[in-house]
């Protein structure tokens, strides 16, 4: 999709090994899983965990001893899917050196977008399974211990993995994902996603509040509510507002949001992503009502300027963002809002650049993602507009919008100077174990002193100094 930087670290796009901890199940077969992109992805690799777990599998933390290797991938940008190409060629030393009947699956939406293709291209691959086809992991594996490579790309309607209970990997123990939906229906131009992922669906509310208050009961206390659109979650009712069946339930995003806030008040609640042609008020309302669901939305905007905003297939005009951003700020007035920016879309202008520079400073978002337009196979903007604007000029363009948004933040963040923040504690911050880290509601990191502090403890810090991306404090 397109290529670029941040200017802060969020939870929307990473990378890693997952890990389980505690596997209940002792066996010989061993699988390693890594996983590429966005928050789905890794919720997505702890169904997979749980599926494998049934089977007897126990995940490891190094490679080298493996049976199993899968590789959950992401297709949103061209550089993602060559990270993935890459670790193939460390994967076939593995095998000579280590395991020659080591299998090696890849998952995911690089795995839908490019189906057979990739076992012709990677001869090292043995699996090729999308997201939808995890439940099928088992009987593909078989396929492959008989001498088969395996494929399943199948793109369902109807699975959400509701029931699965997923094993958390590699998590803090703090915080947690809990997928409410899947697919996507917005067709933006320059997204695979829908492709990938196929037509939304929502998941059955009460396998989600299930999940929340498991997730708390185990110590957790913090849950991100994952979708590619939020906003769109509907269980029970039509795109068109039509109840589906007039004996059960209906639920909006709202009512979601609510009854997982009411799991208990130490849980806190987020939620991502949304998309603005479809937040509505009841949201913010439902956010203004209850002190665990942080005070942070993620919205991406991607252009300032509507008719770059027409080309994206986005929905909505510049003045419609607007209102949302008014909306927020009116309906709670000390949240902190991010976004995604594209820098250098097709036939973006100089004056349609600056459309969105302008945006940035009206807005004065929190945090930003910020990209570099790259041409994705299949979408709507490969067959229909030219990739005309230069390497070099988007990049220019990125670095005025990165650098815009640095110092905007930083001057966002001394707004907390003096100020005593409720935090929920993480653990050792990166740099220096003596100090701990930490997120207040509006999902900036705070360092403090550590004072024996346990993990998901909430504790009150009071804000001394900043810096871009990132809060100091003492201990109240």
């Amino acid at each position: 999709m397109f290529e670029g930087k941040n200017s802060t670290v969020i939870d929307e796009e990473i990378q890693g090994t997952a890990t389980i901890k505690n596997s209940p199940i002792a066996s010989s077969k061993k699988v390693y899983l890594e996983s590429y992109g966005c928050a789905m992805n890794f919720s997505d690799s702890e169904i997979v965990a749980s599926i494998l777990t049934q089977e007897g599998y126990q995940t490891i933390k190094e490679p080298e001893t493996a049976d199993l290797v899968l590789i959950n991938t992401c297709s949103i940008r061209e550089k993602a899917e060559q990270t993935v190409r890459n670790r193939l060629t460390f994967y076939k030393g593995i095998k000579k050196r280590h395991n020659k009947n080591l299998i090696v699956g890849i998952l995911g939406c690089m795995a839908e977008r490019l189906k057979d293709q990739l076992l012709e291209e990677e001869k090292l691959v043995d699996i090729v399974a999308g997201p939808d086809s995890y439940r099928d992991l088992p009987n593909l594996i078989s396929n492959v211990e008989s001498g088969q490579k395996a494929v399943n790309v199948l793109l369902s309607r109807e699975e959400t993995y509701a029931e699965i209970s997923p094993v958390k990997l590699g998590e803090n123990g703090v915080s947690s994902f809990i997928s409410i939906m899947r697919g996507c229906d917005n067709m933006c131009s320059f997204c695979v996603v829908p492709f990938t992922r196929g037509r939304e669906r929502s998941r059955n509310p009460e396998t989600i509040v299930r999940e929340a208050k498991e997730l708390f009961d185990n110590g957790f206390r913090e849950v991100t509510l994952l979708g590619q659109n939020v906003d769109s979650y509907r269980w029970n009712i039509t795109k068109k507002g039509e109840i589906k069946n007039p004996d059960e339930e209906t639920v909006s995003f709202a009512q979601l949001m609510e009854k997982v806030a009411q799991v208990h008040p130490d849980l806190r609640v987020r939620f991502s992503t949304s998309h603005p042609k479809d937040m509505t008020d009841d949201v913010l309302h439902t956010i203004a009502k209850y002190e665990n669901i942080c005070n942070y939305i993620h919205l991406p905007v991607q252009s300032g300027n509507s008719d770059v905003l027409k080309r994206m297939n986005r929905g909505y005009t510049r003045e419609w963002y607007l209102t949302r951003i008014e909306a927020i700020r009116r309906i709670i007035p000390h949240c902190s809002i991010s976004t995604d920016i594209i820098s250098g879309f097709c036939g973006e202008t100089d004056e349609e650049h600056q459309d969105t520079i302008s945006l940035i400073k009206d807005v004065k978002f929190d945090f930003s993602y910020m990209y570099k337009y790259s041409e994705r196979p299949k979408t709507l903007a490969e067959r229909k507009f030219d990739d005309n604007v230069s390497e070099d000029v988007k990049s220019k363009r990125l670095t005025e919008i990165v650098n815009l948004q640095k110092e905007q933040e930083k001057e966002l963040n001394r707004r907390f100077i003096g100020k005593t923040k409720k935090v929920l504690v993480e653990g050792p911050s990166k740099k220096n174990p003596d100090e701990w880290k930490g997120r207040i509601s509006e999902n900036t990191m705070v360092i403090f002193k550590n004072e024996n502090f346990k993990p998901g403890e909430y504790i009150q810090v009071k804000i001394s100094d900043i810096s871009t991306a990132i809060l100091k404090g003492e201990v109240v």
